[in-house]
């Protein structure tokens, strides 16, 4: 099984960029949550929600393609863009990626 970087930034500011290991398989939600970040995930993590949104900002091509399922999800987010994609749909195949966690402070209950 391979491994693979998971380079992790966050637009809140008190936040440091981390570096973490994953597993070939995992999904970005999967690596945050083994490592104590809390990516809020409303659905379970079933792409059945916006919560676990995130910027991929390099190595799209290093996890699975989007689903419509999940496109249509994305649509509902705060501040979609061209470059989102739900944590718990992206699962690494291929290599290593790099995101960014959008503000996760507005969130009921954060």
């Amino acid at each position: 099984m391979n491994i693979f970087k998971v380079k992790i930034n966050f637009e809140e500011k008190d936040h440091d960029s981390l570096e973490l290991s994953a597993a070939e398989g995992e999904s970005v939600l999967d690596v945050c949550l083994e490592n104590g970040i809390d990516l809020q995930h409303n659905c379970g993590g079933v792409c059945g929600c916006s919560t676990c949104h995130v910027y991929v900002t390099k190595g799209m091509d290093n996890i699975q393609e989007i689903s419509d399922k999940e496109e249509d999800f994305i649509d509902r987010a705060v501040n979609p863009r061209i470059t989102s994609r739900l944590g718990c749909q992206c699962v690494l195949i291929d290599g290593d990626i790099e995101i960014t966690i959008p503000d996760q402070s507005g969130f009921m209950g954060h």
